[in-house]
């Protein structure tokens, strides 16, 4: 059951000052153990279960190497020069190490709250250490996007966030997806990773629907991963326009962005 914090002060402040308990130290978050597990090259990480937070080819460790993390790369297809992109939930640091290496330009800000996430990617996913470009910061993801310090300041938001289950964003409310919307400027746009076969999926694109007048899904992949697009402000689905500019993307990165376009359309359809 929740509580709100207000109600729980109220009820403080009233009883006797001889009778107030002693102040409880405060309590430290408990985490999912973090772990590791390698296959045919491929380093995983998990949260104590079998279920994969993330995952990197060793031999291309700036690479992302699941569809879904390629396809959370979406919002290439309208912004090729971004100037500032965070990434919420920071996994094997996949997308973040692949946007600080295409895009030299940029700034970019991973959000991570489970420290020992941060020193893992460090230790094991070749995650490079904090610059004037990248900027990996310990915190809530909730405390990053209501910051109006952060509002209007990105182009990209790319938000990954899974508890050691895997089965649905820990973060998902209306208000939760407004506040994302208002860390982009008039041009920004979100991807959000979604499990299609579970219930957390309807819940969210409402949500991301209440809060964007503009959501399109790319095509399942995995298990069940679908990528959404979230638009700050509309924008037109041209065809020609998004396969010259899928194009150049397979051109320069070798990302698969050509089935992108025909995941858009299909969703237009």
């Amino acid at each position: 059951m929740l509580i709100k914090r207000k109600s729980i002060e109220k009820e403080e402040s009233s009883r006797p000052a001889s009778k107030a308990p002693a102040k409880a130290a405060p309590r430290k978050p408990r985490y999912a153990p973090v772990t590791l597990s390698e296959q045919d090259g491929v380093r995983y990480l998990h949260f104590g279960t079998e279920w994969v937070q993330g995952a990197m080819r060793i031999r291309k460790p700036d690479w992302p190497e699941l569809e879904y993390a390629q396809q959370m790369m979406a919002w290439m297809l309208w912004n090729d020069a971004p100037r500032a992109i965070a990434q919420l939930g920071l996994g094997t640091a996949a997308l973040t190490k692949f946007c600080y290496k295409t895009f030299p330009a940029a700034q970019v800000t991973a959000i991570e709250l489970n420290p020992h996430v941060i020193a893992i990617c460090q230790s094991m996913f070749k995650l490079p250490d904090n610059d004037e470009r990248l900027h990996v910061l310990e915190m809530d993801a909730l405390d990053f996007v209501s910051d109006r310090a952060n509002h209007g300041s990105l182009d990209a938001l790319q938000v990954d966030l899974y508890d050691a289950t895997a089965r649905g964003p820990v973060l998902d409310t209306p208000e939760f997806y407004q506040a994302c919307a208002a860390c982009l400027n008039d041009t920004g746009i979100m991807t959000v990773n979604l499990f299609g076969d579970h219930p957390s999926y309807a819940k969210n694109l409402k949500a991301m629907k209440f809060a964007f007048p503009q959501v399109v899904k790319l095509p399942e992949v995995h298990d069940g991963n679908v990528v959404a697009i979230a638009f700050r402000t509309p924008r037109p689905v041209d065809a020609a326009a998004l396969a010259e500019r899928a194009a150049r993307i397979v051109a320069e990165t070798k990302l698969p962005a050509k089935s992108w376009v025909k995941g858009v359309l299909a969703s237009q359809s």
